[in-house]
């Protein structure tokens, strides 16, 4: 049988092929995300540490000033929302029609990272950090909602174009980052960094 004799390949099969394919790289550039959120929610992009001493207060009222923390810092506080936005739109391509279920994963990892700092004696877990964080995560959910109601059928070949490239800018920036004198060591806890003690002055409680 000549190239010119054989059947076309079958379009239903090689839409579902290329949507797997492309499911699977969002899967990695999610997982690429969660790692940068970890050690930027967790560790504010310093070497992984644990830190030396006892662990600090809960702030458990929200947005304002309480007698454990001063009031949530503006910047600070979009800050924590942004970065979870991304957080909505991965869970929003790759679960549809789940946003609750996908707003109760945002809230469990949220916690989950709050308490991370408090274990680790890394920083002070505030409420409103996991109230911007579920917000951002909703925002996120919420764009993916809109751009579906545009795009249709092209929404997870547009979006995992959109991924890829907003992942490589936040790894470069990430990097660009690390390597300029904008880097400086977090000074708000003593610290156990990979069994070298230090011990820093105190500045009060982390941002995110």
């Amino acid at each position: 049988m000549t190239r010119a004799e054989r059947p076309a390949p079958d379009a239903p099969s090689v839409a579902s092929t290329a949507g797997q394919r492309r499911r699977a790289l969002l899967v990695g550039l999610f997982s690429v995300y969660l790692a940068l959120l970890v050690w930027v929610v967790v560790w504010k992009l310093e070497p992984p540490y644990i830190g030396a001493g006892e662990p600090r207060a809960i702030k458990l009222v929200p947005f304002v000033q309480t007698r454990e923390a001063g009031a949530s810092a503006p910047l600070e506080t979009l800050a924590n929302l942004l970065l979870f936005v991304p957080f909505g739109a991965y869970l929003g391509l790759l679960r549809p029609r789940r946003s609750v279920g996908s707003l109760a994963t945002i809230a469990a990892t949220s916690l989950a990272m709050e308490t991370a700092q408090h274990v680790l004696v890394v920083g002070m877990p505030d409420s409103t950090d996991v109230i911007m964080n579920v917000a951002g995560g909703a925002v996120g959910l919420a764009g993916v909602a809109l751009v579906r109601r545009a795009l249709r059928a092209r929404t997870l070949p547009v979006m995992t174009r959109f991924a890829a490239a907003a992942t490589a800018c936040a790894v470069l920036a990430t990097t660009a980052f690390l390597a300029s004198p904008l880097h400086f060591r977090q000074a708000d806890v003593r610290v156990d960094a990979w069994n070298s003690h230090a011990s820093e002055p105190q500045r009060g409680p982390s941002g995110l």
